[in-house]
């Protein structure tokens, strides 16, 4: 079959690999109908999570039919010939973190736990096509994915709701909701969202639905503050503004209520002296991360706020505002998400019309331009906003 392998930084080639096949008895192998390049992605391609391997197959946000199922699958739960969506976590279901709906930390699908204890003090849950430190799984941007777990790890997909209106129930979707949820949100509530790509407008769309009077997004991209603008969003551009003057003029002085980080590690700054700061200490491997948005929510937050970070990091990070956050009485609130708990009442509310996910889509592309769509989206060329392809 054909895959999008990761070849070295910077680099990705779609190549002949083998089929995948049934290891265990709860495995399913789906042949893949629609997946897509996920920003978290880039991490991987830019080289800022480790144990990467030259030829790993990438790609964690992916569907399609069930073309076999293991014999340990129960009856009535996959049959072959289901259309499924599969969640990027993968979980056992029985250990105490799936019993807990903490899918993402899941105590038993990560074969290589004890690479991620060295680096995170306890192991995270498998995913796939996400690195050796998540259990070396094959990702989906390929023609076919073998699904571990999959009476636990496959939605079925009963209506006929098209691909690129439940595609992203794999991951970007339930984590724009879950940033949110994190945030408690309450009526009347101000919600500012740091990134306007695909997780950060779906974390406005879940504030929006969750309650929130006002949703702000900050971006220096103009074409993502469009596409926020355009669902009624309050946008800010940071390479114009300062943030935390222009949120507080926004708030009456207070800062908003919550605050969503969906950036992460490679976070760029408005303030050249800021944004190099962080580069050379990333450079030389003094820090491993960027957190000027991390940085940027917890001052900006108002005394007593959330602050719910949803944007993927790996490691380690410099000047942490502690004092900010210990004396204001700040909530920190974060997590990969447990895209599991999420999928079924997503599901509901895309039938139901209230969120519309393919409204994020800007590029279709067949599965053997993935490295295209890999530098569409990185550069954001073509004013790129989300990259589906189909194998």
């Amino acid at each position: 079959m054909k895959a999008n392998c990761w070849t070295g930084r910077n680099s990705v080639e779609v190549q002949d690999v083998p089929d995948p096949s049934i290891l265990n008895s709860r495995d399913a192998i789906v042949k893949i109908t629609s997946t897509a390049i996920c920003g978290s992605d880039l991490h991987l391609l830019d080289g800022y999570v480790p144990t990467m391997e030259k030829g790993d197959i990438m790609g964690h946000e992916f569907m399609g039919e069930i073309v076999e199922v293991g014999p340990g699958i129960s009856d009535g739960t996959l049959r072959v010939g289901d259309r499924v969506v599969v969640p990027f976590p993968i979980a056992c279901g029985a250990c105490a973190s799936c019993r807990a709906q903490l899918y993402s930390c899941c105590e038993n699908t990560n074969p290589n736990a004890g690479i991620s204890e060295k680096l995170f003090g306890h192991p995270t849950s498998g995913i796939y096509g996400y690195s050796h430190l998540t259990g070396g799984f094959a990702g989906g941007q390929a023609e076919y994915a073998r699904v571990a777990f999959a009476d636990v790890n496959a939605l079925k997909i009963e209506s006929d709701l098209s691909d690129e209106q439940v595609l992203f129930l794999s991951d970007i979707l339930p984590t724009g909701y879950m940033g949110a949820d994190m945030c408690d949100i309450q009526e009347g509530d101000v919600v500012a969202v740091w990134g306007a790509g695909p997780v950060g407008q779906f974390a406005m769309d879940s504030a929006r639905v969750l309650g929130a009077e006002k949703v702000i997004a900050i971006d220096k991209e103009t074409y993502r503050l469009d596409m926020a603008a355009a669902q009624g969003y309050t946008t800010v551009n940071f390479e114009d503004v300062d943030v935390r003057s222009a949120l507080l003029e926004l708030t009456g002085g207070r800062g908003p209520d919550k605050c969503i980080d969906a950036v992460g590690l490679e976070a760029t700054h408005g303030a050249s002296h800021v944004h190099l700061y962080d580069r050379a200490k990333q450079a030389v491997r003094s820090e491993t991360d960027r957190p000027h948005v991390l940085r940027q929510a917890i001052v900006s937050c108002r005394s007593g706020g959330t602050v719910s970070v949803i944007g993927v990091y790996g490691g380690l990070i410099d000047k942490f505002p502690a004092g900010a956050w210990m004396n204001r009485s700040l909530t920190l609130r974060t997590g990969q998400c447990h895209v599991q708990r999420y999928m079924q009442p997503l599901l509901g509310l895309i039938e139901q019309g209230t969120i519309d996910p393919t409204r994020i889509i800007t590029h279709r592309l067949p599965l053997t331009e993935a490295p295209t769509g890999y530098d569409l989206f990185k550069n954001k060329k073509d004013h790129c906003e989300k990259v589906v392809l189909t194998p």
